[in-house]
């Protein structure tokens, strides 16, 4: 888990190298202070599983089945204010304004430090995108890792990372739904992003019982609730 700094003056000179995923290139301890930042200059905390397996028991037992309303409010403030730097170090480190550059490497220019902090890969599908939606793949998803298999999508905190992200950076406001979690039995989590008449039609397919298959078909098909 990641918190925004004022970057250190070390960091804000022009770097030769990229995307990189050297544990000592990213990673940059300071044993004196006992503070860790990344090469971006974000200071890092280091947390373990007792931590993330806390945070949901907690919540659960203060606001119940809110708890994913709040992670999901938390994820999307998370992912606005990450895009706002991401926006500034994207621009320092290539020298170009993020609507200049091709979209799949500003994507994966984007995500390749999470991987590096341990909240998994991932893989986009922009296949539908002319359609208004795309789905994201998360493998390994930290969140879910965590928890194990408890019958449910667990990711709720990814879910509005990715809303607040992508709304930052197409301008437009989009949510979220994870329609298929390694915490179900399932190898990996999968994300449907979109305007709010699509979300609410998946959350409703699988509130019935749907698969991610299934509202894949159907959104493909056109189909939305009346």
């Amino acid at each position: 888990m990641t918190v925004a700094v004022k970057p250190s003056e070390s960091s804000l000179n022009v770097k030769k190298r990229n995307n990189h995923y050297s544990l000592q290139d990213f990673f940059k301890p300071n044993f004196e202070s006992g503070v860790i930042e990344d090469w971006n200059g974000l200071r890092n905390v280091l947390t373990s599983e007792d931590f993330i397996i806390g945070l949901q028991e907690g919540l659960e037992e203060e606001v119940g089945e809110a708890s994913a309303a709040v992670m999901y409010t938390i994820g999307c403030e998370w992912g606005r204010k990450d895009a706002e730097f991401f926006t500034q170090w994207f621009e320092r480190d290539f020298g170009r304004g993020i609507r200049q550059t091709n979209l799949p490497f500003l994507l994966e220019t984007w995500w390749w430090p999470f991987t590096s902090q341990g909240w998994g890969r991932w893989k986009m599908d922009m296949s539908d995108r002319k359609q208004g939606f795309m789905f994201i793949s998360i493998f390994d998803s930290a969140v879910a890792r965590t928890l194990g298999d408890v019958g449910k999508p667990v990711c709720h905190l990814y879910a509005g990372l990715f809303s607040g992200f992508f709304t930052y950076l197409v301008k437009k406001e989009l949510d979220c739904i994870e329609i298929q979690c390694y915490s179900m039995g399932e190898n990996y989590c999968k994300f449907l992003l979109g305007g709010k008449n699509r979300i609410d039609a998946a959350a409703f397919w699988l509130n019935e019982g749907g698969t991610s298959r299934d509202i894949e078909k159907r959104l493909r098909n056109g189909e939305l609730l009346e």
